[in-house]
């Protein structure tokens, strides 16, 4: 109780825009603040080494920053929290599992059909746990590590830090990828 509490105290000092409530699945409520205390927890450090050395000290600091957060936050709350994309830039940690990838490809569809990745996520009981995804939508800040064009400073950074990168080619308003939350419940499901 003393992680949710904290993280939803970090939901009410957010500078992005909150994820929207989900009433009546505590399990839901739990991974969606989870998802929006690892957005709250990157963002400001990856804008920050933006402005201080530039797109490939953003970079470097994302390669340990995100799964430091992961990590800690896994630790801290009991749920397995992750990254997840289809075309992952870390493929030592963001491959997905067959029911990610199932689920990341419907979040294609969804924001083709014009569904904003924003809004877009799915829970369900799956295989024991409690399985959620909140989908990473590219934004402006996004495309000068994750764009169609990246400059020559930073594919030369991605290939020292990410050799086997696959994260690039997005446009404005794509699903770049999910947080994957997975959790085991208490009963049957």
């Amino acid at each position: 109780m003393r992680i949710l509490s904290a993280v939803l105290l970090l939901l009410s000092c957010a500078a992005f825009e909150p994820l929207a409530a989900v009433a009546g699945n505590p399990a839901e409520e739990e991974a969606r603040a989870l998802a929006q205390a690892f957005i709250d927890r990157l963002k400001p450090q990856l804008k920050q080494a933006l402005a201080e050395g530039g797109p490939g000290y953003a970079i470097e600091v994302c390669a340990s920053a995100a799964p430091e957060i992961a990590d800690t936050l896994s630790a801290e709350s009991g749920w397995t929290v992750k990254r997840v994309s289809l075309r992952a830039r870390n493929v030592s940690r963001a491959l997905p599992d067959s029911w990610e990838r199932s689920v990341l490809q419907r979040f294609d569809e969804r924001q083709a059909a014009g569904e904003a990745p924003a809004d877009i996520n799915h829970g369900e009981a799956y295989k024991g746990q409690y399985r959620y995804l909140q989908a990473q939508g590219v934004e402006p800040i996004c495309l000068v590590c994750h764009g169609q064009k990246v400059a020559e400073a930073v594919q030369e950074s991605l290939s020292v830090w990410y050799p086997d990168d696959m994260a690039t080619g997005y446009s404005l308003g794509q699903v770049r990828g999910a947080i994957s939350l997975a959790k085991p419940l208490g009963g049957a499901d």
